[in-house]
């Protein structure tokens, strides 16, 4: 990583930003030769990335052909505009926020058991509502596919004003706690 003031390397930091982002954008590698990329609900569970889709689709078609994969979620913040400050620089405004990008092996789960748990697992991650668990009888299952993506390799980062002095960063979390558009305080308690 280039910026490696911005690095996350706690992977307890690392695994609750998997698991508090709800899309994650996967990419495969097209039939044409492109990256294809798709937003989807996932869940972070036992160390891998599940997700269903429909039996038949590009994705899957990519998936089924070339196994590697890159999946990234990220959670913006606030955003630092000139409002802070109007001799800013134009390189100086930008967004505050989290992000995770992995590079794995995505295989389509075929075994029944480690369907419904991951089926199960996403839905309680997601549902704010008791649900019924999902069992290998549920006639959805048979109508989804899941799919895995294995990690192989992960880094995270965030920016958080880590390049700022502290007095600038008081200045921030100040602006952005008067501010109080949704994200500046959770922004203004992580900038530190």
């Amino acid at each position: 990583m280039r910026r490696k003031l911005e690095e996350i390397t706690d992977r307890q930091a690392i695994e609750a930003i998997l698991k508090r982002a709800r899309i994650g954008r996967l990419a495969t590698l097209g039939e044409d030769g492109y990256p294809y990329i798709t937003p989807v609900n996932y869940v972070y569970w036992q160390e891998a990335v599940y997700f269903h889709c429909a039996l038949r689709g590009e994705k899957l078609d990519n998936i089924r052909r070339h196994a590697k994969v890159c999946f990234e979620v990220d959670i913006p913040l606030a955003y630092l505009d000139t409002g802070y400050d109007t001799n800013m620089p134009v390189c100086d405004v930008g967004q505050f926020y989290q992000c995770v990008v992995m590079r794995g092996r995505a295989e389509i789960v075929e075994n029944i058991a480690e369907k419904v748990a991951a089926l199960n697992a996403l839905m309680a991650s997601h549902e704010v509502a008791e649900f019924s668990d999902i069992t290998a009888e549920t006639p959805a299952v048979a109508l989804c596919a899941v799919v895995a993506v294995r990690v192989e390799s992960l880094s995270a980062k965030a920016n958080l004003a880590q390049k700022k002095s502290a007095a600038d960063k008081e200045k921030i979390r100040a602006y952005l706690q008067a501010r109080a558009l949704p994200g500046d305080a959770e922004a203004a308690e992580l900038i530190r």
